[in-house]
């Protein structure tokens, strides 16, 4: 004949869980408003238990409960045994998937101003992963290779949302050690440049700014860079002149690693912040984008105060 398993001869687990309840609040009535039962059904299932263990486990006053000696050794045991329930329940759940948002930025975005506030937002939304795509190549927002781009642009892509993220202007930048006070000397030191991947007439670049100054190119060497962040580099180690985004170089303005020795300023189109339409309501999309505006908010003192010129000529 085969043995009884234990489990069998416990007695009924809602009839424990009441228990459970009644113990813990010592009332009926509480017990009942927690479980959604009646004050009767929850009488009733303490009788049907005291029945089955063959002693009583309450004492009955007019307006209270209390445990008896056997009730004081069950509750314990019950209690933990249902929180060991609960919390090994917990653990077998598929946990939740975390949030995550891609956001696809040009290198020297990513590098000089996108990744030193990425703490920031993790500190701020620590339930969403960034993940940052830094590439120069444009993105397809509509297939899904990103969540968010941020570009420069006059024009925003066909089919997407765009919000101006950042407005761009252009100046000469270098390092302190070069001692580079007047335009005339711009000549005597190389011209930092790096390659833009799409052109128009408003695009900011030395022969631009070359005619907004009234100087002529002369003889001063040109050395490209791949991207904006190299060059910046550059530029901070006195390879040479860089006409910089001063949005991009604006902490190492205020160090004092470079500076803007003068005019004039170029207009340069826009940083766009672009989004496929599926996630205008997609809440951590959304979060993102707020983020980064409030971000783009912030005052940034990145020039000397000279008077701005449109490149749009």
């Amino acid at each position: 004949m085969s043995e009884i398993h234990p489990i069998t001869r416990l007695p009924s687990l809602n009839a424990l869980r009441v228990f459970e309840a009644a113990a813990r609040h010592l009332s009926f009535r509480r017990a009942a408003e927690e479980l959604a039962l009646t004050p009767t059904a929850v009488s009733h299932q303490i009788r049907l238990l005291e029945d089955r263990l063959g002693l009583p486990l309450f004492t009955r006053q007019a307006r209270r409960v209390a445990l008896t000696e056997a009730g004081q050794r069950l509750y314990p045991v019950v209690r933990d045994s249902f929180d060991n329930i609960g919390q090994t329940l917990k653990s077998l759940r598929a946990p939740s998937p975390r949030l995550a948002v891609t956001v696809s930025a040009t290198r020297g975005f990513a590098a000089q101003w996108l990744l030193p506030r990425l703490p920031a937002f993790a500190a701020a939304h620590p339930d969403i992963d960034l993940h940052l795509h830094a590439s120069d190549a444009p993105v397809d927002l509509l297939q899904g290779q990103a969540d968010l781009a941020l570009r420069y642009g006059r024009i925003p892509p066909p089919g997407l949302h765009a919000d101006i993220l950042l407005p761009c202007r252009f100046a000469p930048v270098c390092s302190p050690r070069l001692d580079l006070r007047e335009p005339a000397r711009l000549s005597s030191f190389p011209r930092l440049r790096f390659e833009w991947r799409q052109r128009d007439r408003a695009t900011p670049d030395w022969p631009l700014w070359l005619r907004r100054a009234g100087l002529t190119a002369g003889d001063a060497p040109e050395r490209m860079f791949s991207d904006e962040s190299h060059a910046i580099v550059a530029a901070i180690s006195g390879q040479g002149v860089l006409l910089a985004n001063l949005v991009l170089v604006a902490g190492e303005l205020r160090a004092g690693t470079l500076v803007q020795p003068f005019g004039p300023v170029l207009e340069g189109h826009p940083i766009r912040l672009l989004w496929a339409p599926r996630h205008a309501d997609n809440e951590p999309v959304m979060r993102v984008r707020a983020w980064l505006r409030e971000q783009a908010g912030e005052p940034l003192d990145a020039g000397t105060g000279a008077d701005a010129v449109p490149a749009t000529a």
